[in-house]
Parts: C-alpha cells; sequence; structure tokens
C-alpha cells in the first residue's frame, strides 16, 4: 500500500490503536497539531438565533363598528396603558347600537309596570291569570333585550360607566374611542384619520415586549444534549430558559428549532438577530473546543487522533455540539495534549492498512 511505502514496514507498527511514526514521517505525512481548547461544558457552539413575541403576549385591536377614522392618538413604537384611548371613530352604526339599546330599555320599563299592573289587578279577581302569564313572558323577553343591547354596546368599546349614563340622561354619542385591552407596545398600525373600515378591521397591533422568545437553529446532529428547561445564557444580563426543542428539523437547512424565554430588561428587540449558547442540563466532565477537520467520524460514533511518544493514538470522543468551523467534544483527553488538525486522512489510511495487515 501507498502508506507502507512511505512510512516504511519496519518503521511503523500497530498496538491496539496507535500508529508508530518517525519525525521524518510525520513531516513527510504533512501531520499537524493543535492544543484543544476547554470549553463550557455546560454550553453549546453559539448559534444563530432571532428574538420573537411570544404569541400569546401580540394582540390585534379591530374596529368595533364600522365607521370612519377620525383620530390617531397614538404612534408605532408608544408604550401604553389599559384603558388608554388609541383610536376614535365616528360610526352611524355605534348611533344605531345606542338607540336600540335605549328602546329596548324603554319597552322593558313599560312591560314591568304592565305586569306590575295586572298582578294587582288578578289579585282583585279584576283580570285572569293568563293575562298576567302573557305579561310575565314578555317582560322576561324584555329584559333579554335589555342584555343582549348591553352586551352589544359593551362590544363595541363601552365602558359600564358610560352605559349607565346614556340609560339615565339618553345622550347618544356620534364617536367611539377605542381604548387598550391591556398595557403594552404599539408595534403596528394599519390605519391613518380619514379611512372607512367595516366591523372588525384591524386598528394596530399591540404586543407585551418582557418575556420575549428567542428562536434558535441548532444543527440536528447538535441537539442531543440539550432539554427543555436548559439555560440560554448568551449575551444577555438574564438567562433565558429553554420551552421547547422542536421534534422535527428544517428540510432545507437540516436545523432544529429550540425556543428560549428570556426576560427583557429593555436591551432586547423584536426582530434583531443574536447569537446565543445553550446550556446542558447535566454537565459532568470536560468539554474541548476542536477543529472539525480533526473528528473521525463513523455512523453515531467520533475518535480523534492524539499525540503519543513515538506516533499517535485515536482516542473515541463523545460529540456535545459542532458548527462550519468547530466541535465541542468529551473524552480521554485535556489541554496538554496535542490533537492531529492536518493529515488525519493519511493516519486513518495507514491504521485501517495496519489493522487489514494483522
Amino acid at each position: 500500500m501507498l502508506a507502507f511505502g512511505l512510512m516504511g514496514v519496519a518503521a511503523a507498527r500497530a498496538a491496539d490503536s496507535e500508529v508508530k511514526l518517525s519525525p521524518a514521517q510525520v513531516q513527510s505525512l504533512g501531520v499537524r497539531v493543535a492544543h484543544p481548547i476547554l470549553s463550557r461544558v455546560d454550553q453549546t457552539l453559539a448559534f444563530p438565533a432571532q428574538i420573537i413575541v411570544p404569541t400569546p403576549q401580540l394582540w390585534v385591536v379591530s374596529a368595533p363598528v364600522a365607521g370612519m377614522v377620525t383620530r390617531l392618538s397614538v404612534a408605532r413604537g408608544d408604550q401604553i396603558k389599559q384603558g388608554q384611548p388609541l383610536v376614535t371613530l365616528e360610526s352611524p352604526s355605534f348611533v344605531s347600537l345606542q338607540r336600540e339599546y335605549l328602546q329596548a330599555v324603554q319597552q322593558e320599563v313599560l312591560l314591568t309596570q304592565q305586569l306590575r299592573r295586572n298582578t294587582e289587578l288578578f289579585k282583585g279577581n279584576a283580570t285572569p291569570w293568563r293575562v298576567v302569564e302573557t305579561n310575565q313572558t314578555e317582560a322576561r323577553q324584555a329584559t333579554i333585550a335589555v342584555a343582549e343591547r348591553r352586551q352589544m354596546l359593551r362590544l363595541s368599546g363601552l365602558s359600564d360607566t358610560a352605559i349607565s349614563l346614556l340609560t339615565s340622561e339618553a345622550a347618544i354619542a356620534v364617536a367611539l374611542s377605542v381604548t387598550a385591552p391591556d398595557a403594552g407596545t404599539v408595534v403596528d398600525i394599519a390605519v391613518s384619520p380619514g379611512l372607512r373600515l367595516e366591523q372588525s378591521a384591524p386598528l394596530l397591533k399591540l404586543a407585551r415586549l418582557s418575556p420575549l422568545w428567542v428562536e434558535i437553529a441548532v444543527p440536528a446532529s447538535g441537539v442531543r444534549a440539550i432539554r427543555p428547561g436548559a439555560q440560554e445564557v448568551d449575551g444577555y444580563d438574564t438567562p433565558g430558559r429553554v420551552v421547547l426543542v422542536s421534534e422535527t428539523a428544517d428540510a432545507a437547512t437540516q436545523t432544529v428549532l429550540v425556543r428560549a424565554e428570556v426576560p427583557n430588561t429593555g436591551e432586547l428587540r423584536p426582530g434583531q438577530t443574536a447569537a446565543a449558547r445553550i446550556s446542558f442540563l447535566s454537565p459532568e466532565e470536560a468539554a474541548w473546543e476542536i477543529p472539525y477537520g480533526a473528528l473521525i467520524r463513523r455512523g453515531e460514533t467520533a475518535s480523534v487522533f492524539v499525540a503519543i511518544e513515538g506516533g499517535f493514538r485515536l482516542v473515541p470522543v463523545a460529540m456535545l455540539a459542532e458548527d462550519q468551523d468547530h466541535v465541542v467534544v468529551s473524552g480521554a483527553i485535556t489541554d496538554k495534549d496535542a490533537v492531529v488538525i492536518g493529515g488525519v486522512s493519511a493516519l486513518r489510511g495507514i491504521l485501517q492498512g495496519l489493522k487489514a495487515g494483522e
């Protein structure tokens, strides 16, 4: 074999997973070595990530009635409080809702009085019971109609205080103020003054910006050690916590989505990209960062060549994480060891040839 021609049969021998070479042979094969760099055993390499708003913290404020936008009270990026006015609408539909409510209230009052009068007449044997029963049914239906109209006004954005004022004063308003359902930040505005809208048309998009999600693209081969509950630790004052490790991989990029939830102290902004490291749940041994080219992979197993006196030994390692240039491994190596990073294929061929010749 070519490898034997390079080294000479008498100068090389295999003992378990060892290759014996002279300094001249090492130089001839172009073997280069480097020392492993101690890596945080509980952290992966840095992976690309994007910061997004959690979907439960994102909501859309829609037009409760059809109408025209007459005023915008907020701008994109504004922080708002619950109940703060956002948009003012002028709406004929809103006027009709108020009128129908007042009519229902008046009808309820009229039927309640009629029921009370006929009940007294029945007690004096002046009217039959079937008349009282009919009045009871009508009064109950009128009460239900009032409750329905009241709910319609609530859905349009009127508070209970405003509805009570409408009931007592019968003052029908033309303009409707749409208020914030919760505290948050305005992240998008879909309307402008003068725009006519249908009912349920989107007005604004609001979000609560703490905590946020960090969505991390982890190579499928490096996701084995990551579990929900692990910490996402890189680049933030407060570490986040992994809440999801996807069970599927992206077919195009061969990455797995890992989602972490991170408290936001103001330094994070949805839409920005970042690099994130993820801790492992149970770090029990040292981990080492080495160039990707030093790694020898065979199926699910991996190993590296380590320099020994008079040659090199093949040492099994466990992969913890990887990217295009580096891998993080654990195993029986230290930062004092010289790991082969050049000429790996030549050493591997020699070792396989020696084993085949035994």
